[in-house]
């Protein structure tokens, strides 16, 4: 049986009364959605607490492809030469349990035994500005000090555009760099094919967008100085699959000293709004992402 927890709110706009509804639904197979107005996020428990879906009415922002580590957005630590590859399975696929509380969803993984971190996962859809937040916690079970940056990692269809503001995007991980125009305030990426796996490192200002078939997808995360990230690292890190297939957009918070029993917080703000713009880049565009997150 399906359960709706149904959170009604009220907003003052424009001298007026606004309500609000915002639900969460227990699908009852791992899978729980937070919908705000027209916005739906589904994320699967089951699964790493992966977030598998992010829609307008029926407009899917995310990838959708079913390959592994190719769809849907996940969750990380930094630096990635600390575990290098395939992802750590506590954060990545096992099983996450999961508690409704108040007017947010909780997830919370395993320790992993090789590293002692835990993870949790605080879903909350916020109906003043129609986003979903999500606090990620790391908390540090190792009983050793250890220093640590979280790292969100969203992957989307190859095609498009996406942008931020920064002056320069540098090849990273030893990759192919990116074709970036540095223009109007703002590096900008229209998403291409290529035959190789490319990554770049950027210094951002606390947001990155991306805008495709009508749809434009813009986070906010604390903005970091250059000192703040990881060993290289960075503060946003774009990945593009070989082929047509996917690009990873991706964003990264302080490295942080934790000792045993200490946790760090870190918030990302989600944002979906249908646009008629085209997916090039423009000033009007570049408006229209940064008047949704201030």
């Amino acid at each position: 049986m399906r359960m709706n927890v149904f959170i009604l709110l009220a907003a003052v706009f424009f001298g007026g009364l606004t309500l609000s509804a915002q639900t969460i639904t227990d699908h009852e197979n791992g899978k729980y959605s937070l919908s705000v107005g027209q916005v739906t996020l589904t994320v699967d428990a089951s699964k790493g607490g992966k977030i598998i879906s992010y829609r307008y009415d029926d407009k899917e922002i995310l990838s959708q492809t079913r390959m592994p580590n190719s769809f849907g957005s996940t969750f990380w630590t930094s630096p990635q030469s600390e575990w290098n590859w395939p992802p750590v399975p506590e954060y990545d696929y096992k099983p996450f349990s999961a508690q409704i509380k108040d007017a947010s969803l909780v997830l919370t993984g395993e320790k992993s035994p090789r590293f002692g971190y835990r993870v949790r996962k605080e879903f909350t859809a916020n109906a003043k500005n129609q986003s979903i937040e999500i606090t990620y916690t790391l908390i540090n079970e190792s009983g050793e000090t250890r220093k640590v940056a979280p790292w969100e990692i969203s992957r989307v269809p190859n095609g498009g555009i996406l942008f931020f503001d920064a002056k320069e995007a540098t090849p990273a991980n030893n990759m192919k760099g990116l074709p970036f125009e540095y223009k109007m305030k703002a590096a900008w990426y229209v998403l291409d094919e290529d035959q190789n796996h490319r990554k770049i490192n950027a210094d951002g200002k606390g947001w990155l967008a991306f805008c495709d078939k009508g749809l434009l997808f813009v986070k906010k995360f604390p903005d970091l100085k250059p000192s703040e990230p990881a060993p290289a690292e960075a503060e946003i890190q774009i990945y593009a699959n070989p082929g047509k297939t996917f690009v990873e957009i991706e964003e990264q918070g302080a490295y942080t000293t934790l000792n045993p029993g200490e946790e760090l917080s870190w918030t990302v703000c989600w944002y979906l709004l249908p646009t008629d713009l085209p997916a090039e880049p423009s000033k009007a565009l570049l408006k229209k992402a940064l008047s949704v997150i201030k």
